[in-house]
């Protein structure tokens, strides 16, 4: 998987990161309880993958998915509005999910008051490509299931719909970079309380 805009990060990775269970689907909804207590193994996770950059979503789920990984390591979480979730439609969509499915299937198509594939695949692309640039070698990336998943797709078609569809809450993928090859890897195993239903 190669795309543009890399720099020269040979043997770098970065991590993909869903965020917790949330308790909606507001920019504001904080984690559930569950959620909560699932940034633990996260953070457990990720403090073992020698992360060295947190950038998050501007959702207040997002960033307290990362909390606690912030608070161990000492360092800032950035905040980067290109990471927050597509909005799919500002009206009530009756087959929500067909109507996910449709767009990862008509990159263009816009339901009311939403964003398209292509557009939001383009602006989280965009973030993910600027921290390539960057010299840290191993930076986490907080944002949404659709976005994420959008985020793939920009990286490589095979993924779509169905890799939305079987994200959990959380979920992490690896980029690793190699010039301008990438590979794609899950690194998350869900637990039975880590399976996600909403973008």
């Amino acid at each position: 998987m190669t795309g543009p805009g890399f720099g020269g990060g040979t043997g770098r990775r970065l991590f993909l990161v869903r965020h917790c269970e949330a308790s909606g689907q507001d920019a504001s909804a904080p984690l559930t309880a569950v959620g909560r207590a699932q940034t633990i193994p996260l953070a457990d996770h990720l403090e073992a993958l020698k992360v060295d950059l947190l950038v998050s979503s501007p959702y207040a789920r997002a960033q307290e998915s990362v909390a606690p990984l912030a608070r161990r390591l000492g360092l800032p979480v950035e905040i980067d509005g290109r990471l927050a979730e597509r909005v799919l439609s500002t009206e009530p969509l009756a087959h929500w999910r067909e109507a996910i499915r449709r767009t990862f299937a008509e990159l263009d198509l816009v339901w009311p008051g939403g964003e398209s594939s292509r557009d939001a695949m383009a602006r989280g692309r965009a973030a993910i490509d600027g921290l390539l640039g960057r010299p840290q070698h191993a930076p986490v990336v907080v944002t949404h299931g659709n976005l994420m998943a959008l985020i793939l797709r920009s990286f490589e078609a095979q993924f779509g719909f169905h890799t939305w569809e079987g994200l959990s809450n959380p979920d992490v993928y690896c980029l690793t970079v190699q010039g301008e090859h990438v590979e794609i890897s899950r690194t998350w195993a869900p637990g039975p309380t880590s399976i996600g239903d909403h973008p």
